[in-house]
């Protein structure tokens, strides 16, 4: 029907046809999000998890056949600020790796007997002209008993003549749990396997089991708590004072389930919120703070006093925090238009847009990473190269987004990653004034994985001290990772040492950074 035909029909027919097709327009937007939605959840379920844009999942025959609705966007023209291409990635080397030369040999000799000496050609005697060596990985799992023998003495003149017999007891060092058959080696081992391994406590008492040792769940978990809050509480609140005093700090945070939480459900969610060092600091501090929500009160209070940097994700609650500057991941706000790629039936121009805009910006980051030229500090370089190619490119980006903005859904994939990306802007481009600043949130997303991952083992914590002992666990075992520490034989070594500490002691030597400086010395 033309518009001549339609002018034609009554008022009220027109009327109940123009609501008709705002109608249609309404349900016509909310398919295409239904779909865009199914597409992701198809994506999440059997593709990859990677954000890398090669990452599809879709047939490319349906792509070729399907429509393309973004045929009107025009070409982007990305300023031209002289950025270098980006090096390339070293490649691994592939093949079988030698073992580890620090490892101790144990020699296995084989001979030939003596009958087999002799030659087979003149029969004379054969002799040895070298060797033949091959190596086998072995490792041996034993568990063994020690015994604390401390020697007794008593005076013989006493016994004969004296009312009371004095009797001295040769000491002990001080033991982690006083009173319990468990040593420093096997407490180390128990959280080991738990929080670095990802080994629950009932597949530990299995294990046990099998060898003949009968140790339940509950004591596995009371040899983790314990000691814990005796202990190794000391060194997380050297650990968080330590990070306070740093310029940057990363935030994020996770779920987790706990159980037995007074005044909740065991359905209900608690969270873990992770503090963490910047990339480049000397002494890496990653530490867990459970609290029982998410409430923007939790970070206030952890940050309290806090003048320096904060790395965040766009979640609300770190932006109350007062008297620090704020700053937003990048990573974020491109992982919104990866997302919005991958839930259209065609790959979408404007999405593809954008993420060059981002590739452009870590390009700068990757040049920033190299070596800087001869007198100019590492920050000064990267100010430099920020001011010369990210400004720029964040004001065309800047430019492109409020472009796209009215054209695009808001409901779409698309224009929630654009919408988020303009509500955050103020803090995503603040880096570019700061050398020292970091562009995304990356390293604190890396740590707070290993949790993640294993709560999918362990699911849940039994009681709140259940959750604080696993808070201050996994930022000893994250911060040793930082540091590149072996978190078995720095537990093993801290759990020794601490007992024999007074509580006012300074204990900054047993820091990671501290035992790895030890550690160097003494290999």
């Amino acid at each position: 029907m033309d518009e001549r035909e339609f002018s034609r029909l009554p008022p009220a027919a027109q009327a109940y046809i123009r609501e008709l097709e705002a109608r249609n327009r309404q349900l016509g937007e909310r398919v295409r999000h239904l779909e865009e939605q199914f597409r992701l959840a198809q994506h999440k379920r059997f593709a990859p998890s990677s954000e890398k844009l090669r990452d599809r999942v879709f047939n490319e025959a349906e792509q070729a056949a399907a429509e393309d609705p973004e045929d009107d966007v025009g070409e982007l023209d990305l300023p031209d600020t002289g950025l270098p291409e980006a090096p390339e990635a070293a490649r691994r080397k592939r093949g079988r790796k030698p073992l580890p030369a620090d490892l101790p040999r144990q020699r296995i000799e084989y001979d030939l007997p003596e009958e087999q000496k002799i030659c087979p050609c003149c029969s004379n005697a054969m002799h040895r002209m070298g060797e033949e060596i091959s190596e086998q990985l072995h490792i041996e799992m034993k568990a063994s008993v020690l015994q604390h023998v401390r020697f007794k003495y008593a005076c013989r003149h006493c016994e004969r003549f004296a009312e009371r017999t004095p009797i001295l007891v040769a000491p002990m060092p001080a033991q982690p749990l006083p009173g319990s058959q468990v040593s420093p080696a096997m407490i180390a081992t128990v959280m080991t396997g738990k929080y670095v391994d990802g080994t629950p406590l009932y597949r530990m008492e299995d294990a046990l089991g099998r060898a003949n040792i009968p140790v339940g769940r509950g004591t596995l978990g009371h040899w983790v708590i314990k000691p814990t809050q005796l202990h190794l509480e000391r060194l997380y609140q050297s650990l968080r004072k330590t990070l306070l005093s740093q310029p940057l700090i990363h935030g994020d945070e996770t779920t987790v389930q706990v159980l037995k939480e007074p005044g909740k459900t065991a359905q209900s969610q608690s969270y873990m919120w992770l503090y963490r060092s910047g990339q480049d600091s000397a002494e890496p501090v990653v530490l867990f703070d459970y609290q029982p929500g998410r409430g923007k009160q939790y970070p206030q209070t952890f940050l309290a006093d806090y003048k320096g940097m904060v790395m965040s994700d766009g979640y609300s609650g770190w932006r109350t925090i007062k008297g620090v500057t704020h700053f937003g991941c990048l990573a974020h706000a491109r992982r919104g238009f990866v997302e919005a790629l991958k839930t259209q039936k065609k790959p979408g121009k404007r999405a593809q847009q954008a993420l060059e805009f981002f590739q452009r910006l870590y390009r700068v980051e990757a040049l920033a990473r190299e070596k800087p030229p001869s007198g100019e500090t590492r920050a000064a370089y990267t100010l430099r190269l920020r001011r010369q190619h990210s400004v720029p490119l964040l004001d065309a980006f800047k430019a492109w987004l409020d472009e796209q903005a009215p054209q695009v859904p808001p409901e779409s994939s698309l224009g929630n990653a654009i919408r988020y990306t303009l509500n955050q802007w103020e803090y995503l481009s603040r880096y570019v004034a700061d050398g020292l600043a970091p562009v995304d949130n990356n390293i604190a997303e890396r740590d707070i994985r290993p949790f993640a991952t294993s709560r999918k083992v362990w699911l849940f914590s039994d009681t709140v001290a259940g959750a604080k002992a696993s808070a201050v666990i996994y930022s000893l075992v994250l911060t040793c990772r930082a540091c590149n520490v072996e978190p078995y034989a720095y537990l093993r070594h801290v759990l020794t040492q601490l007992p024999q500490r007074a509580p006012e002691t300074d204990i900054s030597d047993l820091l990671p950074w501290s035992f790895l400086q030890v550690s160097s010395h003494v290999g």
